[in-house]
C-alpha cells in the first residue's frame, strides 16, 4: 500500500476514466442513463452518488483509515447528518469548548427534536466518565455518544482520543471526533478508537479559502450505512466541482501544514515573550520545550497552525486586529494566507457571554490561523499591530486624564 504522502497525491481511483487523464474527471451531470428499465446502474442520480464525489469520499476514508467516507456541502452539513442518526430522547456528551456553529447546532436546533446534549470538559477524564454514565436516580440515561474536537477551538486544548474512546465504549457510547484542526496528517482518530471522524474540509484539507465543504468517515459498515441514508435523504451533498477543489487541496496538505506549524511555533514563542500578551494558547509550546511525549502530545504528530492569545489588561484586542496588514481580519482557518479574528465577536458569538467566560473564551482573546507566508513578515505585522494598540491605549489614558483635570483644579481651589 502506498504511504500517506503518496495517498495525498493519488487517492483511490474509481476506475471511471478511460482517457488517460492524470486528474479524475469532473462529472457535472445531475442524472445518468439506464441501459434498460430492469437495469441497476452504478450511477442513477447525483444526490445518491457521483464519480467525482466518490473519488474524494474514498480518499478521505483511506487517509483516515476508515471504512466509508462522505462529502457534504459544509462542515455543519456533515455534523447535521451525523447527529441525525440519533433519535429523540438520546443524550450526547459534548465537549464544553467547541466551535460556535457546533454549539448552536446542538443547543438551538437539535434540542427542538428532542436530542439532549450535556457539556463536559473533555480534558477531565473523570468528568467525561461521570457524564457518560448518567444518573439513574435522576432519570439521566447513559449517553449514546461523546462528541469533541481533537484540539479545541479556540483554546487549543488537546483531547486524549484513545482515553475518551475507552471510557465511551465501556458504556456502549459512540465516539465522534471533529478532526479539522489537525487533519489525518497529524492524527487518525479512528486508529485510536473513534467511531466517526468529521472535518470542515473548508479549512486545511482544501486549504485555499475558495470552497465550503464537509467530510465524514466511519469506522464500520453499519455506521456507514446509517450515515449514507442521512446523506442521501437530507441531500446536503458536495457538488462535483467543489469535490475536485478539495481533492486538489489535499494533494499539498503535508507541504502546507509543515510550513504552517513551523510558522505557528515561531509566532507562539514571539507572543509568549511579548510584554503586551498575557497568555498564549498553543500546545506546540509545551511539546517543543520538553521531550514531546507529555499529555499534550498524546496521539498527535503535530499541533497545526492555529493559536490564540490574550492581550494584557488595558490593551484593546480590536485595536490589535484593526491594525494588522499581512494577517487578514476574517473567520475560518487552515488556508495558505494568515487570518486573525476575535472569537467573542466572530466565531463564537453564538455562545452567551457567561458561557464563553466560564470555559475561558475571554473578551481579550485573539485567534490566529497561521499561513505559509514568510514568518518574519508575520511577526513584524503582529509587532506593529501591538505597538499601535499600545499607542491607542496610551491615547485613551491621556484623554481620560485631561478630562478630569478641570475638576481636579476646582478641588484644589
Amino acid at each position: 500500500m502506498a504511504r500517506f504522502n503518496t495517498q495525498l497525491v493519488h487517492g483511490c481511483p474509481v476506475n471511471d476514466n478511460a482517457t488517460g487523464a492524470v486528474n479524475p474527471p469532473i462529472y457535472n451531470s445531475s442524472t445518468y442513463a439506464f441501459d434498460s428499465v430492469d437495469s441497476v446502474p452504478r450511477w442513477d442520480y447525483a444526490r445518491s452518488g457521483n464519480p467525482t464525489r466518490e473519488f474524494l469520499e474514498k480518499q478521505i476514508a483511506q487517509l483516515e483509515h476508515g471504512t466509508r467516507g462522505f462529502a457534504f456541502a459544509s462542515g455543519l452539513a456533515a455534523i447535521h447528518a451525523v447527529l441525525s442518526i440519533f433519535k429523540p430522547g438520546d443524550r450526547i456528551v459534548v465537549g464544553a469548548n467547541v466551535y460556535g456553529g457546533t454549539y448552536s447546532l446542538f443547543n438551538e436546533h437539535f434540542t427542538r427534536w428532542g436530542l439532549r446534549s450535556d457539556p463536559v470538559d473533555t480534558t477531565d477524564l473523570d468528568a467525561v466518565e461521570t457524564a457518560v454514565v448518567g444518573d439513574a436516580k435522576k432519570g439521566v440515561a447513559p449517553a449514546k455518544a461523546v462528541y469533541f474536537e481533537t484540539i479545541t477551538n479556540p483554546l487549543l486544548q488537546v483531547n486524549d482520543v484513545a482515553a475518551i474512546a475507552g471510557i465511551a465504549h465501556r458504556y456502549g457510547a459512540l465516539v465522534i471526533v471533529d478532526n479539522t484542526f489537525v487533519t489525518p496528517y497529524l492524527q487518525q482518530p479512528l486508529d485510536l478508537g473513534a467511531d466517526i471522524v468529521l472535518h470542515s474540509a473548508t479549512k486545511y484539507l482544501a486549504g485555499h479559502s475558495d470552497v465550503i465543504a464537509g467530510l465524514a468517515v466511519t469506522a464500520g459498515e453499519d455506521l456507514g450505512g446509517r450515515l449514507y441514508f442521512a446523506q442521501n435523504r437530507l441531500g446536503g451533498v458536495l457538488a462535483p466541482t467543489e469535490c475536485d477543489s478539495v481533492r486538489r487541496g489535499i494533494q499539498t496538505l503535508a507541504l502546507r501544514m509543515d510550513r504552517q506549524q513551523e510558522n505557528a511555533l515561531a509566532i507562539a514563542r514571539y507572543l509568549l515573550a511579548h510584554p503586551l500578551v498575557s497568555t498564549v494558547h498553543y500546545p506546540g509550546l509545551q511539546s517543543s520545550d520538553g521531550d514531546g511525549h507529555g499529555d499534550a502530545a498524546k496521539g498527535l504528530r503535530g499541533f497545526g497552525g492555529v493559536l490564540s492569545f490574550e492581550v494584557a489588561k488595558g490593551i484593546d484586542p480590536s485595536a490589535v486586529l484593526d491594525n494588522l496588514h499581512v494577517f487578514r481580519l476574517a473567520v475560518s482557518l487552515g488556508a495558505v494566507e494568515s487570518l486573525a479574528e476575535l472569537p467573542c465577536r466572530m466565531t463564537h458569538f453564538e455562545l452567551p457571554r457567561e458561557e464563553r467566560l466560564r470555559i475561558g473564551i475571554t473578551d481579550e482573546l485573539i485567534r490566529l490561523s497561521v499561513g505559509i507566508e514568510d514568518v518574519d513578515d508575520l511577526i513584524e505585522d503582529l509587532g506593529q499591530a501591538l505597538d499601535a494598540a499600545r499607542s491607542h491605549a496610551d491615547g485613551r489614558a491621556d484623554e481620560a486624564l485631561s478630562s478630569t483635570a478641570p475638576a481636579a483644579e476646582a478641588d484644589e481651589r
